[in-house]
Protein backbone atom coordinates (compact mmCIF):
# COMPACT_ATOMS: atom_id res chain seq x y z
CA UNK A 1 0.00 0.00 0.00
CA UNK A 2 2.58 3.04 0.92
CA UNK A 3 4.39 1.59 -2.55
CA UNK A 4 1.53 3.65 -3.95
CA UNK A 5 1.21 6.39 -2.63
CA UNK A 6 3.55 9.66 -2.62
CA UNK A 7 3.75 11.49 0.04
CA UNK A 8 5.38 15.42 0.46
CA UNK A 9 5.98 17.05 3.71
CA UNK A 10 6.04 20.42 4.85
CA UNK A 11 9.72 20.01 5.17
CA UNK A 12 11.83 18.41 2.38
CA UNK A 13 13.27 15.80 4.32
CA UNK A 14 15.97 15.44 1.33
CA UNK A 15 18.58 13.63 2.13
CA UNK A 16 21.61 16.43 2.45
CA UNK A 17 24.42 14.33 1.74
CA UNK A 18 22.82 13.07 -2.07
CA UNK A 19 22.95 14.90 -5.28
CA UNK A 20 19.07 16.16 -6.34
CA UNK A 21 19.50 13.25 -9.17
CA UNK A 22 20.96 10.41 -6.34
CA UNK A 23 17.57 11.35 -4.11
CA UNK A 24 15.35 10.36 -6.87
CA UNK A 25 17.06 7.51 -8.00
CA UNK A 26 17.83 5.72 -4.53
CA UNK A 27 13.99 4.40 -3.82
CA UNK A 28 13.27 3.11 -7.05
CA UNK A 29 16.80 1.58 -7.29
CA UNK A 30 16.40 -0.19 -3.94
CA UNK A 31 12.82 -0.64 -3.76
CA UNK A 32 11.39 -1.07 -7.04
CA UNK A 33 14.80 -2.76 -8.34
CA UNK A 34 15.31 -0.43 -11.43
CA UNK A 35 18.22 -0.48 -12.85
CA UNK A 36 20.90 2.78 -12.85
CA UNK A 37 19.99 3.97 -16.34
CA UNK A 38 16.25 3.19 -15.88
CA UNK A 39 16.06 5.26 -13.30
CA UNK A 40 18.40 8.08 -14.05
CA UNK A 41 16.07 8.36 -16.94
CA UNK A 42 12.98 8.48 -15.20
CA UNK A 43 14.46 10.86 -12.49
CA UNK A 44 15.82 13.60 -14.90
CA UNK A 45 12.31 12.97 -16.90
CA UNK A 46 10.58 14.19 -13.47
CA UNK A 47 13.16 16.64 -12.72
CA UNK A 48 11.94 18.38 -16.23
CA UNK A 49 8.43 17.79 -15.34
CA UNK A 50 9.12 19.92 -12.50
CA UNK A 51 11.58 22.44 -13.84
CA UNK A 52 14.55 21.15 -11.93
CA UNK A 53 16.60 19.05 -14.78
CA UNK A 54 19.32 22.11 -14.75
CA UNK A 55 20.05 20.90 -11.02
CA UNK A 56 20.42 17.14 -11.17
CA UNK A 57 24.01 17.79 -9.96
CA UNK A 58 23.00 20.42 -7.19
CA UNK A 59 22.87 18.87 -3.56
CA UNK A 60 19.76 20.35 -1.32
CA UNK A 61 21.81 22.84 0.66
CA UNK A 62 22.56 24.60 -2.95
CA UNK A 63 18.63 25.10 -3.63
CA UNK A 64 16.32 27.39 -2.34
CA UNK A 65 12.92 26.13 -0.63
CA UNK A 66 10.46 26.35 -3.47
CA UNK A 67 13.31 24.44 -5.58
CA UNK A 68 13.71 21.74 -3.03
CA UNK A 69 10.31 21.11 -2.44
CA UNK A 70 9.92 20.60 -6.33
CA UNK A 71 12.34 18.01 -6.20
CA UNK A 72 10.78 16.72 -2.87
CA UNK A 73 7.50 16.57 -5.31
CA UNK A 74 9.74 14.41 -8.16
CA UNK A 75 11.28 12.18 -5.57
CA UNK A 76 7.96 10.92 -4.77
CA UNK A 77 6.61 10.81 -8.22
CA UNK A 78 9.47 8.65 -8.98
CA UNK A 79 7.97 5.91 -7.07
CA UNK A 80 4.98 5.56 -9.59
CA UNK A 81 2.51 6.48 -6.78
CA UNK A 82 -1.45 6.32 -7.77
CA UNK A 83 -1.97 8.95 -4.80
CA UNK A 84 -0.26 11.85 -3.88
CA UNK A 85 -0.46 13.33 -0.27
CA UNK A 86 0.98 17.12 0.23
CA UNK A 87 1.17 18.58 3.92
CA UNK A 88 1.08 22.03 4.01
CA UNK A 89 4.06 21.83 1.26
CA UNK A 90 4.13 25.45 0.30
CA UNK A 91 3.74 26.44 4.64
CA UNK A 92 7.59 26.91 4.49
CA UNK A 93 8.11 29.23 1.06
CA UNK A 94 8.22 32.47 0.52
CA UNK A 95 5.86 33.76 -1.77
CA UNK A 96 7.30 33.70 -4.97
CA UNK A 97 7.85 29.94 -4.33
CA UNK A 98 4.63 29.36 -3.58
CA UNK A 99 3.51 29.70 -6.63
CA UNK A 100 5.71 27.53 -8.54
CA UNK A 101 4.96 24.76 -6.22
CA UNK A 102 1.42 24.97 -6.77
CA UNK A 103 1.72 25.28 -9.84
CA UNK A 104 3.46 21.89 -10.14
CA UNK A 105 0.66 20.24 -8.00
CA UNK A 106 -1.99 21.79 -10.61
CA UNK A 107 -0.16 20.06 -13.56
CA UNK A 108 -0.03 16.97 -12.11
CA UNK A 109 -3.84 17.25 -11.11
CA UNK A 110 -4.54 17.96 -14.83
CA UNK A 111 -2.82 14.96 -15.89
CA UNK A 112 -5.01 12.85 -14.07
CA UNK A 113 -3.00 12.38 -10.33
CA UNK A 114 -5.35 11.96 -7.98
CA UNK A 115 -3.95 14.31 -4.91
CA UNK A 116 -5.14 14.94 -1.49
CA UNK A 117 -3.96 18.35 0.48
CA UNK A 118 -3.46 19.69 3.46
CA UNK A 119 -2.67 23.45 2.78
CA UNK A 120 -3.94 27.20 3.78
CA UNK A 121 -3.77 28.26 0.36
CA UNK A 122 -7.65 28.57 0.00
CA UNK A 123 -7.63 29.96 -3.05
CA UNK A 124 -5.56 27.35 -4.76
CA UNK A 125 -8.16 24.78 -2.93
CA UNK A 126 -11.01 25.92 -4.50
CA UNK A 127 -9.32 26.54 -7.85
CA UNK A 128 -8.21 23.15 -7.92
CA UNK A 129 -10.45 20.72 -5.74
CA UNK A 130 -13.22 18.69 -6.64
CA UNK A 131 -13.81 18.11 -2.76
CA UNK A 132 -13.16 19.90 -0.06
CA UNK A 133 -13.17 19.31 3.52
CA UNK A 134 -13.21 22.22 6.09
CA UNK A 135 -11.22 20.53 9.13
CA UNK A 136 -11.68 21.91 13.46
CA UNK A 137 -9.65 20.70 16.26
CA UNK A 138 -9.37 17.96 14.13
CA UNK A 139 -12.52 17.37 13.20
CA UNK A 140 -14.40 17.25 10.08
CA UNK A 141 -16.94 20.27 10.17
CA UNK A 142 -17.99 20.16 6.50
CA UNK A 143 -17.10 19.07 3.14
CA UNK A 144 -18.68 19.00 -0.34
CA UNK A 145 -17.59 20.26 -3.55
CA UNK A 146 -15.36 23.14 -3.68
CA UNK A 147 -18.14 24.89 -5.06
CA UNK A 148 -20.72 24.44 -2.39
CA UNK A 149 -18.03 24.65 0.66
CA UNK A 150 -16.41 27.83 -0.56
CA UNK A 151 -19.43 29.50 -1.93
CA UNK A 152 -22.61 27.96 0.14
CA UNK A 153 -21.70 27.08 3.06
CA UNK A 154 -24.04 25.04 5.00
CA UNK A 155 -22.63 25.43 8.62
CA UNK A 156 -22.05 28.34 10.90
CA UNK A 157 -18.68 27.67 11.59
CA UNK A 158 -17.41 26.94 7.72
CA UNK A 159 -19.33 29.83 7.13
CA UNK A 160 -17.97 32.25 9.75
CA UNK A 161 -14.43 31.15 8.43
CA UNK A 162 -15.18 31.41 4.55
CA UNK A 163 -16.41 35.44 5.05
CA UNK A 164 -13.35 36.01 7.49
CA UNK A 165 -10.69 34.56 5.36
CA UNK A 166 -11.96 34.35 1.84
CA UNK A 167 -13.48 38.07 1.67
CA UNK A 168 -10.06 39.28 0.63
CA UNK A 169 -9.81 36.54 -2.37
CA UNK A 170 -13.11 37.06 -3.68
CA UNK A 171 -11.80 40.58 -5.80
CA UNK A 172 -8.71 38.86 -7.04
CA UNK A 173 -10.28 35.91 -8.73
CA UNK A 174 -8.39 33.47 -11.64
CA UNK A 175 -9.51 31.13 -14.22
CA UNK A 176 -10.04 27.95 -12.48
CA UNK A 177 -7.32 24.70 -13.30
CA UNK A 178 -9.02 21.89 -14.62
CA UNK A 179 -8.74 19.22 -12.43
CA UNK A 180 -8.99 15.63 -12.66
CA UNK A 181 -8.69 14.97 -8.50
Amino acid sequence: MRQRVGFVFQQYNLFPHLSVLDNLTLAPRKVLGLGKAEAREQAMALLEKVRMQHKAAAFPGELSGGQQQRVAIARALAMRPQLMLFDEVTSALDPEMVGEVLKVIGELTEEGMTCVLVTHEMRFAEDISDQVFFTENGVIAEHGSAEQLFNHPQQARTRAFCSTHLASLRGVRRSPTPCAT
